[in-house]
């Protein structure tokens, strides 16, 4: 099959006017992009209040690795085959960081028939939502000392500035920083430093709004400081809510794009799953839901991280309810949790399949103890063989869950439509929902309970000054905030070496932030870090122009 650079440039792509006829939207009711993109005005999205609500259908995966998953991939195919079957379905995915693009992850559109397309402008700058939440983000950060500069009249403790700056690339230098020397007049020196832009509070924010007045009002209950006297400090105490609002204003309606065949995606919002949230915006998909029959959706990484933030944090401050949980895996990548080495995933080794199902079945576990119903997607590689697909099929029946083998990387919608009806089938049955703790929790135990009940940890070891931290927000009346857990993506442990489904670990807490605005506290674990660095060959090297000036190299 052709490179899926060469099959998005061949597509036959609609005018996004009549893209957004299919969703029942008018010429009027969309800001244009160009030809192929779009977004729908708040107007649009204010009038859809109270219309009856489609089926939400959260597609998660495995625990990634490098053999690949496909989980974007399977939920662009989920679309287009639930479409193909008659069911009016729209797509809602996360927009992409440039930071992981020239890092190592390569495009976030999908891949093969089943991507959303333009594919190069979603990878890079597409509508300037980045920019716009990098931009916002750092105003806030330089009124902060600017107003430090000017006399300080909020008795602003420079030793206990939290908000730090962003930019959406992979720089290991900025991690931390001194900032304002050379004098005076380059105001009062303090340490500070860089996370990458996705994981920025004001992108949670804009994820998490349900519309401009919540955003302002969320902007302005940003926690950035303390004062002298151990006073806390907000965004809106500085002044600079109203500001950011304006910068965020056009970033905050929904970007509208399609699928190769044609049928309408909502791209917005852009929270890494490992160290942020990892879901595309509540107005993205509360905008879907009304629109369309079904919405498909994802969250990023494996089901502990991103399936556990899309239920704890998502559907629990944006009162949604998902009907059906699609859980992605491949043969390749469950032998690869099985031991086998990346260089011999081409081989049968049922033995090895077997043993790394164990990764399947805890994450099957986990999500239907959130009492939703789950089915399992096999992505296929053309390497697998029929006994592994049958072994991988009898394990998932004796979880009483089914497997469906799913062609769409090759195939399109075509290839997914035996998973679309599964999902039409499941989709009509009750679920029991519920978070996996209620809101009175306290925050210490929050943890706990995430570490034990969805990683399966044995204890949480706190660093010096946690549990104090903890205590203290919990005393200032933010005890009812749900946890945004910072973790490796690559196991349930905070090792990413350790494969497969680990036992008997510590999950080592280093840091937590308070992030009042978004309306979680974050529990940063191990070795993560919430800015990246780049590998030793990023993809920036392989990245430029050809002769006809277009992109090569990014995917």
């Amino acid at each position: 099959m052709k490179p899926d650079i060469e099959i998005a440039r061949e597509a036959r792509k609609l005018p996004i006017a009549q893209v957004a006829a299919r969703l029942g939207l008018s010429d009027a009711d969309i800001l244009p992009y160009g030809h192929d993109k779009a977004k729908i005005a708040h107007e649009v999205i204010a009038g859809l209040a109270g219309r009856p609500q489609g089926k939400l259908v959260l597609v998660t995966a495995i625990n990634p690795t490098p053999a690949g998953e496909g989980k974007t991939t399977t939920t662009v195919g989920l679309g287009d085959a639930l479409n193909r079957i008659g069911q009016r379905a729209t797509v809602c995915i996360r927009e992409a960081s440039l930071g992981p693009n020239f890092g190592m992850k390569g495009g976030a559109a999908g891949g093969g028939m089943a991507q959303i397309v333009p594919m190069e402008d979603m990878n890079l700058h597409f509508t300037g939502d980045f920019h716009a939440v990098t931009s916002a983000h750092n105003l806030l950060s330089a009124m902060i000392d600017n107003h430090i500069h000017w006399g300080n009249a909020l008795r602003i403790d420079p030793r206990r500035i939290t908000w730090r700056r962003v930019m959406d690339m992979n720089d290991r230098a900025l991690r931390q920083a001194v900032i304002g020397l050379g004098g005076p007049a380059n105001g009062h020196p303090r340490e500070s430093g860089f996370d990458i832009t996705v994981a920025s509070e004001v992108m949670a924010i804009l994820c998490l709004a349900s519309d401009l007045a919540d955003l302002q009002a969320r902007l302005g209950r940003i926690v950035i400081a303390e004062t002298f006297d151990k006073t806390p400090v907000t965004a809106g105490d500085i002044g600079a809510d109203g500001a950011m609002t304006v910068l965020l204003r056009d970033a905050l309606q929904p970007n509208l794009v399609q699928t190769l065949e044609n049928n309408p995606a909502l791209v917005h919002g852009g929270p890494f799953a490992n160290i942020a949230h990892g879901c595309n915006s509540v107005t993205a998909t509360r905008t879907a839901l009304a629109l369309s029959d079904y919405v498909v959706t994802e969250a990023g990484f494996g089901a502990d991280l991103g399936a556990e933030k899309f239920l704890d944090i998502k559907c629990r401050l944006a009162g949604l309810s998902p009907d059906a949980v699609v859980l992605v895996a491949t043969v390749r990548a469950l032998k690869m949790n099985g031991g086998v080495a990346r260089a011999d995933l081409g081989a049968e080794n049922v033995a090895a399949l077997q043993a790394g199902c164990a990764n399947l079945g805890r994450h099957i576990e986990n999500m239907r103890g959130f009492g939703l119903p789950v089915v399992v997607a096999i992505n296929h590689f053309t390497t697998d063989t029929e006994a592994e697909i049958a072994a991988l099929q009898d394990y998932c029946r004796t979880h009483g869950v089914r497997a469906v083998l799913c062609r769409h990387w090759a195939e399109g919608g075509a290839g997914a439509e035996d998973l679309a009806r599964a999902v039409v089938e499941m989709s009509a049955t009750h679920t029991n929902f519920a978070p996996l703790y209620p809101d009175e929790m306290p925050l210490w135990d929050k943890i706990e309970t995430i570490c034990k009940r969805i990683y399966r940890a044995d204890h949480v070891e706190a660093a010096p000054g946690v549990c104090e931290r903890l205590a203290a927000w919990q005393k200032a009346g933010y005890g009812h905030l749900p946890v945004c857990m910072a973790k490796t993506q690559y196991s349930f442990s905070a090792d990413p070496k350790a494969l497969g489904a680990p036992e008997g670990f510590m999950i080592p807490l280093r840091e937590v932030r308070l992030a009042a605005g978004a309306g979680f506290v974050v529990a940063i674990c191990g070795e993560i870090m919430t800015m990246p660095g780049l590998p030793r060959e990023p993809a920036a090297l392989r990245i430029g122009l050809d002769g006809q000036g277009q992109v090569q190299g990014l995917f």
